[in-house]
């Protein structure tokens, strides 16, 4: 018996709403039309809630916990056109079970991440696309590289040239978070220095380095403006969290 879900109205105004908010950032910007994807962060919320977000026309859906993750795509397995997104930490021990169901890893904050993803997508035989996350507003808090200090990018370039090498990872970008602050010019300053960092590698290393993935409910407009291509929103499209899937 196939599974029936209860439409909401709401989320599909709050869907428009955010739509609407991204193109007024583009506009602003004077970036072109459609050059900002935006992933729906479903953690903690329930399948239904999903399939009504792919009803009203979303694809991209980001998951924070593995195992959260792949219960629910064992249950949306039929809606083929869902493109899953990594956006959480990564526990080592995890990484493994991130391929081949994912499409994109934003969330590869270390060396040893990097590792364990490019073998398993070795034995899945595929190329898995990545995106290196960075701590570039200095918070003991955040993940990643730390590299709010321009002075230690020159000697964190051998590092992120080992993962560029891997043959089954396409690097093909970078990834934070800003800091939780109603003090939106510190929130601009932290996407302004990933974004010139992105520039820095894309000088000095191989590869495509198109993707930027910062923004969320509370200052995805900033990021557009400041140059994100990916924006990552929970909250303002699904309300709180369920909890339950």
């Amino acid at each position: 018996m196939s599974e029936t879900y209860t439409t909401e109205p709401d989320l599909s105004n709050n869907i428009d709403q955010v739509m609407n908010q991204i193109s007024a950032a583009i506009q602003r910007a004077r970036r072109t039309s459609g050059s900002v994807r935006l992933v729906a962060i479903t953690k903690g919320q329930g399948i239904g809630k999903i399939v009504n977000a792919y009803d009203a026309g979303l694809r991209d859906f980001g998951e924070n916990r593995v195992r959260e993750a792949l219960l629910k795509q064992e249950k949306l397995a039929r809606y083929h056109a869902i493109h899953w997104h990594m956006v959480g930490h990564i526990q080592s021990r995890k990484a493994r079970h991130l391929v081949p169901g994912f499409d994109l890893v934003h969330s590869v904050d270390r060396p040893k991440i990097a590792r364990r993803l490019n073998d398993a997508a070795l034995d899945a035989h595929v190329k898995l696309d990545i995106l290196l996350e960075c701590n570039v507003s200095g918070e003991s808090t955040k993940q990643g590289w730390p590299l709010w200090r321009e002075a230690r990018w020159d000697s964190s370039l051998a590092s992120i040239e080992s993962i560029v090498d891997y043959a089954n990872l396409n690097v093909i970008g970078l990834m934070t978070m800003a800091p939780w602050t109603n003090d939106r010019a510190k929130i601009r300053v932290v996407f302004q220095m990933l974004s010139k960092l992105r520039d820095y590698y894309a000088r000095h290393l191989p590869g495509s380095w198109a993707e930027l993935s910062m923004g969320m409910t509370n200052d995805f407009e900033l990021a557009i403006e400041e140059g994100a291509t990916i924006v990552r929103v929970g909250r303002a499209i699904f309300g709180e969290r369920e909890v339950k899937i």
